[in-house]
């Protein structure tokens, strides 16, 4: 049996360690694309293309969480996959929040300032959305990607994301109680119900099942 190599990619600001809970098939070579610090400006076409240089394996798997979906997506242009799958993000624009696309459109986003918004209860809030406070400390260990610019960019490549119609066969995962990306917004995904925005974590052996599922399909 030919060797399955899944690349992942975290969450805004997130690290590797978000996937520690994912369990998939012993034969499968797992790698996590950790977040490269953006040029001054850089595009996300740009960005998208540096990360997926680091992809060598050709019919490869990519999963991007979040804004790693984003990101994932946009990288597709210049690979060749056997699978694109997407976990609690979005497809295009028109599924983003209405508070997110706001934000866009006035450029609110300016005012965030990432450079005090650095502790990781603060950084949870913003980039998880959870008001429980057993979810913002199980998540908030693992936002370790605290650079300045990557942020800066990062908030605004989000909030800014101009994709208008979906790409071609990705496969996306979302929880019916997901807060930043809510469901309502969401077309043709894959429901786990009472999943929230951080269920790559709390419902690892759940999505590590269809992870499979949807691979081998």
């Amino acid at each position: 049996m030919e060797q399955i190599t899944v690349y992942f990619i975290p969450g805004m600001a997130a690290g590797p360690e978000i996937f520690k809970n994912i369990r998939l098939p012993k034969e499968y070579r797992v790698e996590v694309l950790e977040w490269l610090i953006p040029e001054k400006d850089e595009s996300l076409k740009a960005y998208a293309k540096r990360m997926a240089d680091r992809v060598k394996k050709p019919n490869s798997v990519l999963i991007g969480v979040s804004f790693g979906g984003v990101v994932a997506q946009e990288m597709k242009q210049f690979l060749k996959l056997r699978k694109l799958i997407i976990i609690s993000s979005v497809k295009t624009r028109s599924e983003l929040p209405r508070r997110m696309r706001v934000a866009g459109f006035t450029k609110a986003y300016k005012l965030i300032p990432t450079s005090v918004v650095l502790s990781a209860e603060d950084l949870t809030k913003f980039s998880v959305g959870p008001k429980s406070k057993k979810r913002l400390r199980l998540y908030q260990e693992y936002l370790n990607v605290r650079n300045k610019q990557y942020l800066d960019w990062a908030l605004k490549r989000m909030v800014t994301w101009d994709r208008v119609s979906k790409v071609s066969g990705v496969i996306h995962i979302q929880g019916d109680e997901d807060k930043v990306f809510p469901l309502k917004y969401i077309q043709e995904c894959d429901v786990i119900k009472g999943g929230t925005h951080i269920m790559i974590l709390n419902r690892a052996s759940e999505i590590s099942r269809r992870l499979i599922r949807i691979i081998e399909e």
